[in-house]
């Protein structure tokens, strides 16, 4: 058991190249990278999907597939991590395909979380938003949801993004920008007043 606790806490201290290389012949250092991984990957697949059984079920094949093709996988301008966002992107798309209907992105939960420190009072009216919000993002593309989440649900950068999207990070900036033009016109649609027209009105 010692041997184990000090073997764990050695990979815990190697980047991911490392790990990668000894996950090849080491069941233990890729458990460390599932460790590391897994619950980005699932918030990923989750609000991609919306449903809590699939978003476990679609998780724990996209690490199958890794783990049955790791001694493949090579570093060449994709790192690990980007890696494992595209295995989960391409089977959020075949379930997509297999369900035979796109699915919405129900970021309802994370907006939801967002709002429970507001004041009772402002609860009916942010609520109210909080729908227009979630109408709009749905009339999006998928591609343009997909950016969304990685860039609000799991914070990631442009670069980060573009790897994971296979796209160069200009493309990604470029696609972003539009995203919120198209976000903002939607929202205009709905008649709800953004944010500097609220403080405008307010003040």
């Amino acid at each position: 058991m010692g041997l184990f606790r000090r073997n764990r806490k050695t990979y815990k201290s190697l980047d991911d190249n490392a790990l990668v290389d000894l996950a090849k012949t080491d069941k233990e250092a890729f458990g460390e990278l599932y460790e590391r991984y897994m619950t980005k990957i699932y918030n990923y697949v989750y609000y991609r999907t919306g449903n809590q059984q699939d978003a476990e079920d679609l998780t724990a094949k996209v690490f199958f597939r890794a783990m049955a093709h790791i001694e493949t996988y090579e570093d060449r301008g994709m790192p690990f991590q980007a890696w494992l966002y595209r295995i989960a992107h391409n089977l959020v798309a075949n379930f997509h395909r297999d369900q035979g209907r796109r699915k919405i992105v129900p970021l309802d939960d994370y907006i939801a979380h967002s709002l429970k420190t507001d004041a009772p009072d402002k609860q009916t009216e942010n609520n109210e938003e909080r729908e227009m919000l979630l109408k709009a993002i749905r009339r999006l593309p998928p591609e343009r949801q997909e950016l969304l989440v990685l860039k609000f649900i799991d914070h990631k950068s442009n670069a980060e993004i573009g790897e994971m999207m296979q796209r160069t990070e200009g493309a990604i900036k470029s696609l972003y920008h539009r995203t919120l033009l198209a976000l903002r016109d939607e929202l205009e649609m709905q008649q709800l007043p953004l944010p500097s027209q609220k403080k405008r009105e307010r003040g």
